[in-house]
């Protein structure tokens, strides 16, 4: 940490600057005559009336991912903090790669759209974190990051350009892509040791809290997210509205199941932080359609079974069964519901509820999302298993005081969960 991370980190900012300053300009109008005359609006004036949605969006990577990750007892330094790193870093090379496959050779123009896509592969990377959350080191994540915005910026460019897609809330795109990657390159980084629950990987009464605080602002802003780049009009206005109810209704049946799934009938906040937001992501790929206000409700509401049920049966049978070990189940807030909301948009143009896209070019989108995300996943969990990148042993998984400076008290408990965990993972003879 002391040589390593700072080296690679500087070094890679360095050359970001440099690409900055050779690919990179200010937006400007296409015409100076609409400029002078005003007769169009001008670049300040889209730039300041999309800006609100920015703001909500940017919101949601840096606050609502951020503190959506604190609920581990030991490891909330490093949930809000390496998520405020991972954003950072994302936007910027997300401007740059993503700017590189869209301006056809020319400069490439830094404006409010290519801010919130920017943030939108930036989204990409956080979902991902929250499968290898506590097991990989800050310099593991500066490697995920480039490599998956990467990733992400080619499989964007096949579904929204070659294939013209419909998928304005990015349901396929961002969140089966980034949860499909996650768990591709949580698969192989699986630990046997780590088989059994770590003492560390578990939440209190105050780490709940906090990252509920996140979901909130998750589930407050995802109108936005899901309307930020959807033509103006009738299309966002649909965006905004479809999400609202579906979110709304997420929220009932995810709270019902919760209870119904659980003994003596009460509430997991796993599931309140997670499967309430599992509409917004559902709804995302057909949010723009006209799949009227009870559509956007059905898919809300069998979004939230959906996720509640695979925390429930699906996660510890990705673990015990297929190696696969997702600290934040992202496959059933994002994957799972992003597949959902991929399957909706391909009904609702069956049923015409949109003419911009056909089943075939949908289905299609979806199959090259999962496809790019475990393929680049499988390759860059290879790459981040090498024994270079200074990964935390089985023993100190979890466990903020191996990359933070924290304070005594909370040293002292770590110790102790440490030690009680060592124990509880020497191998069986």
């Amino acid at each position: 940490m002391r040589i390593k991370f700072p080296l690679m980190a500087i070094g890679l900012e360095i050359v970001l600057i440099v690409l900055f300053g050779l690919f990179v300009e200010y937006e400007t109008d296409p015409s100076i005559f609409q400029q002078l005359n005003n007769t169009k609006p001008t670049t300040m004036d889209k730039f300041l009336e999309l800006y609100p949605l920015f703001q909500d969006v940017h919101i949601m990577i840096f606050v609502g991912f951020g503190f959506l990750m604190t609920f581990l007892k030991n490891y909330g330094f490093s949930g809000v903090g390496i998520n405020l790193f991972i954003a950072a870093l994302g936007l910027q090379w997300g401007t740059i790669i993503q700017g590189i496959l869209h301006s056809n050779g020319k400069k490439i123009q830094i404006g409010i759209r290519s801010m919130i896509n920017a943030d939108f592969s930036t989204a990409t990377v956080l979902i991902s974190f929250g499968a290898v959350l506590g097991k990989i080191s800050p310099i593991q994540m500066l490697i995920m990051t480039i490599m998956e915005i990467t990733a992400f910026a080619g499989n964007e460019y096949l579904v929204g350009e070659i294939f013209l897609a419909s998928d304005v809330g990015a349901s396929m795109t961002i969140h089966v892509f980034g949860a499909y990657f996650g768990l591709a390159v949580a698969g192989v980084l699986y630990r046997s040791g780590l088989r059994k629950r770590h003492d560390n990987e578990e939440s209190e009464y105050y780490s709940d809290l906090f990252a509920m605080i996140g979901t909130l602002f998750l589930w407050t802003f995802w109108p936005s997210f899901n309307s930020a780049i959807a033509e103006k009009g009738d299309r966002q206005y649909r965006a905004i509205i479809n999400t609202y109810l579906s979110l709304a209704a997420c929220v009932i049946t995810a709270y019902a199941f919760s209870g119904f799934v659980e003994p003596r009938g009460r509430l997991d906040m796993v599931h309140i932080q997670n499967a309430t937001l599992a509409g917004g992501v559902a709804v995302g790929s057909c949010a723009d359609m006209e799949i009227k206000p009870y559509g956007a409700m059905i898919i809300g509401s069998l979004a939230g079974i959906v996720s509640v049920l695979g925390f429930k049966f699906l996660t510890p049978f990705f673990t015990a069964k297929l190696r696969i070990h997702d600290t934040c189940g992202v496959h059933n807030l994002h994957g799972l519901p992003g597949v959902i909301g991929g399957l909706a948009s391909i009904v609702a143009i069956a049923l015409g509820a949109s003419g911009t896209s056909s089943m075939t070019i949908q289905a299609a989108a979806l199959g090259s999302s999962i496809g790019t995300a475990i393929t680049g996943g499988l390759i860059t969990g290879l790459i981040l298993k090498l024994p270079i990148w200074g990964q935390p042993s089985d023993q100190k998984c979890y466990n903020d005081s191996v990359y933070w400076k924290v304070p005594k008290s909370k040293q002292h408990d770590s110790h102790f969960h440490e030690q009680d965990s060592h124990n509880q993972l020497e191998p069986e003879p």
